[in-house]
């Protein structure tokens, strides 16, 4: 599985958190939840993967599944 990129984030004054993939918008934290995320960025984890995870854009692993499954067989 490959890591992700292209992920941005940043804080306005009232403390949302905007998260934007290649400078499109695909999140936005308020709260506790812009808190939480706050701080393990703060803390040093992978800031790509916790964006990825938190927008949702992140390989499920069923992927594969998805390629055996009748209707994709052809492709």
């Amino acid at each position: 599985m490959g890591t992700p990129d292209g992920f941005a984030h940043r804080v306005d004054e009232h403390g949302t958190v905007t998260i934007t993939h290649h400078g499109r918008p695909a999140g936005t934290l308020r709260g506790a939840a812009a808190a939480r995320f706050l701080a393990t960025v703060a803390r040093g984890d992978d800031p790509q993967l916790l964006m990825a995870r938190v927008t949702g854009n992140y390989k499920h692993g069923n992927e594969r599944r998805a390629r055996e499954h009748p209707r994709n067989r052809g492709r």
